[in-house]
């Protein structure tokens, strides 16, 4: 145990308190099992060990520990909580539990087995908590961290700090929200560099390495995260990137999964299942017809990239128009919104139908319709139903 707490004191000397994520403030701390679940590289593991830090000031009883540590080559995640439970402990932070072969029992085992033992853990946003070997669907608290919105991006990077807005503030108010942003500040130059290099945290270790360093998370993702949720093997593994790859070619993708079995010499119910994979590692986003199933053998009415940074990572010179849909699907579905494909628009959010543009997109697809909004590029201020696309980055 004196190995990992020293492990623990190694860890949180190098954490600092100079910008928290925006979800830190929407976790109910106070539930006895919260998962935090995410993209490899969104913070995770810095939002627990900044509430560990800071907010609990390092207490005695409070352990954080990995689940991919070599101290679990000889012990159990319940021998552990068992061991610290004995020693006064009653929290314990757990890293990467997927990374834990029969994690789910474990956890179901202590939060029976130590009814006084608070657990927070992090696991891959492609983890199905609610379906391992154990049920911890009346146990656990879920939240999803994503990766930084461009206003999260601006105090990260310039400590340039605004307040979140709705989606509601942008149709009512978006013109009057825009002149008070840009009073003092010029939002474009900014976002352009947010939509090659600005959606993960890595950024503070250097715009020049950064695309190298995403290139290795998606990586990281398909060779031992998604090996370890889904028993990928070498061999499966190729074939995901493969896939992957002829999305970013051509995104947004209206799939023909018959031609893409074809192509990657894969049964159609591979394909559909390594794209809704690839979408719960935060790889991909799907978006269907309003009322159409999501099942794992329904084909989306269209694939995106995740995020904007993924566009610059796996295609030379991505197409911009791409890159904007990229970004506001993204941000949409980050703030929590539902998001479908519509009859006409790009997207429809919660009924509002959202078209996306440069700064000459006009509303000849969309003024017919009661409730729409043009989200065009390059604008500073928009006017009417025409708001600049950056203020969808405000959204979280």
């Amino acid at each position: 145990m004196d190995y990992l707490l020293e492990f623990q004191e190694n860890i949180l000397r190098q954490i600092k308190n100079d910008f928290r994520r925006y979800l830190h403030d929407k976790i109910n701390w106070k539930h006895r099992m919260i998962g935090i679940k995410g993209p490899r590289g969104a913070g995770k593991t810095t939002l627990m060990l900044q509430h560990l830090k800071y907010d609990l000031g390092m207490p005695s009883e409070a352990l954080y520990i990995t689940a991919d540590h070599n101290w679990f080559y000889n012990h159990t995640l319940f021998d552990v909580a068992s061991d610290w439970y004995k020693q006064g402990g009653k929290i314990l932070f757990i890293d990467e539990v997927h990374k834990y072969p029969g994690w789910s029992v474990e956890l179901k085992n202590i939060y029976d087995g130590l009814p006084e033992m608070k657990v927070v853990f992090s696991a891959s946003s492609a983890l199905d908590i609610y379906r391992g070997e154990a049920d911890l669907s009346r146990r656990v608290i879920t939240y999803l961290l994503a990766g930084l919105s461009f206003r999260e991006f601006l105090l990260f990077t310039g400590g340039i700090s605004f307040e979140a807005i709705t989606i509601d503030d942008i149709i009512k108010n978006h013109q009057n929200i825009s002149r008070m942003i840009t009073e003092d500040f010029r939002p474009l130059p900014a976002f352009r560099k947010y939509l090659e290099v600005g959606y993960l945290p890595v950024i503070a270790e250097g715009e020049d390495t950064y695309l190298m360093k995403l290139k290795q998370v998606i990586n990281t993702i398909v060779d031992i995260d998604l090996a370890y949720i889904a028993s990928y093997n070498s061999g499966t593994a190729i074939k995901v990137k493969k896939l992957l790859g002829v999305i970013a070619e051509s995104v947004p993708f209206k799939p023909n999964i018959a031609s893409l079995a074809r192509k990657l010499d894969l049964s159609r119910d591979s394909v559909y299942q390594y794209i809704y994979q690839l979408r719960d590692a935060k790889l991909l986003n799907t978006i269907s017809t309003e009322g159409k199933g999501v099942s794992t053998l329904q084909k989306p009415d269209k694939i995106f990239l995740e995020n904007s940074n993924l566009a610059y990572a796996l295609k030379e010179n991505p197409d911009i128009g791409n890159i904007r849909e990229t970004f506001v699907l993204n941000q949409l579905l980050n703030a929590g919104l539902n998001v479908n494909s519509p009859a006409e628009g790009d997207f429809i959010a919660d009924g509002l139908t959202i078209e996306v543009g440069g700064k000459g997109k006009n509303r000849n697809q969309v003024k017919h319709l009661d409730n729409y909004l043009i989200a065009s590029d390059n604008l500073e201020t928009g006017s009417g139903n025409k708001a600049p696309v950056w203020l969808f980055g405000f959204l979280y």
